[in-house]
């Protein structure tokens, strides 16, 4: 057997060896997430539900921010209008929640558009502030018009049917936000197998060149804006669905900037990057709230300054790690996954 002959075997051995690893944690992944509300308590069921449904959010913010090179501050608000849009459908016009998940995601889509509208001519600060005036006008749309929304006491809706299976708790809540996450994370990832996706890669990279290809930059960064928009309306459905009750304080200007931590800490441009920094954002500070409440019950006089430190910590904790780490979560898992995969041939 001559060498290239060896060479070109052993990749293929090698090919064949990483692709039924992969398969084989995917179906071991998929397992875990199945049985995992069967072994968990009411407050991991609470996070995970929460984790799943700002995974969505995260999805489609990196969609426009880590893919398409769109920075937006307005993307709490889109997820506030997804929200609402729930839970006008649901107790005025009593749809139900199968019907009030898309048309809130359209509903939001449709915000995106008008303010992606813009964009062509908007780039880096100026269309950051744009979207940051859209997170601004919306928050004032949502406290003011009580007739609509309710204005700061907000709106509350009954749990949500699907054909009649009332879910009532988060065991059974958890599933559906499974699914859902499951749903997004898998178009997300196949997007950008497409041309439109490849389009979007293209104007991050350099939209100049990416119109002399024949590229249309308006059109492409619409459809970057209303595919970011529409799954933020499907994370706001959730949400409201999940929680039972919206106010205009679940939809901040901190909670935009939030879900930009998230794509930064978890990696631009990466949908893994996505879900590890939503469940960093999610998780993090509930471990350091726990944290601090285990030293109040050792030293009590130590609460009235433990508890304020803690968006400090978390805030440097995120410095800290951007610094060592500027590529996010996403790089840290695929240097681990890169030193692991191939051992069985390097030893």
């Amino acid at each position: 057997m001559h060498i290239g002959d060896f060479k070109e075997t052993y990749s293929s051995d090698q090919a064949v060896f990483i692709n039924a690893t992969s398969r084989f944690w995917l179906g071991v992944l998929f397992a875990v997430l199945f049985l995992f509300p069967f072994v968990a308590g009411d407050y991991l069921l609470f996070m995970a539900n929460l984790a799943g449904i700002t995974i969505i959010g995260a999805v489609g913010l990196n969609i426009l921010t880590g893919f398409t090179g769109l920075i937006s501050l307005g993307h709490a608000a889109f997820i506030g209008v997804g929200g609402y849009t729930a839970a006008i459908l649901s107790t005025r016009f009593d749809l139900p929640f199968l019907l009030c998940l898309p048309l809130s995601g359209l509903m939001a889509a449709f915000f995106g558009i008008i303010v992606g509208g813009p964009s062509l001519r908007l780039k880096g600060l100026y269309l950051c502030i744009a979207t940051l005036a859209a997170q601004l006008i919306l928050e004032f749309v949502f406290v003011h018009w009580e007739s609509l929304t309710g204005g700061i006491r907000g709106m509350n809706i009954s749990p949500p049917q699907i054909f009649g299976y009332v879910l009532d708790n988060d065991f059974k809540f958890y599933f559906v936000t499974l699914v859902m996450v499951i749903l997004c994370v898998t178009f997300a990832r196949n997007l950008f197998r497409t041309r439109v996706g490849r389009a979007f890669i293209a104007i991050r990279d350099r939209d100049i060149s990416a119109e002399l290809m024949g590229i249309n930059l308006l059109q492409y960064k619409t459809y970057a804006f209303a595919l970011s928009s529409f799954m933020a309306g499907i994370s706001g459905c959730l949400w409201v669905n999940f929680l039972k009750t919206v106010t205009p304080e679940h939809f901040p200007l901190m909670e935009s900037v939030r879900y930009l931590a998230m794509v930064i800490v978890g990696g631009m441009g990466s949908i893994l990057g996505s879900i590890l920094g939503a469940i960093f954002m999610t998780i993090v500070p509930e471990l350091i709230s726990t944290f601090l409440g285990f030293l109040v019950n050792i030293f009590p006089t130590a609460m009235s300054f433990l508890f304020p430190l803690q968006q400090v910590i978390f805030g440097l904790l995120i410095v800290i790690f951007l610094v060592f780490e500027p590529h996010g979560l996403a790089e840290i898992w695929r240097r681990i996954k890169n030193y692991f995969h191939l051992w069985p041939f390097e030893h």
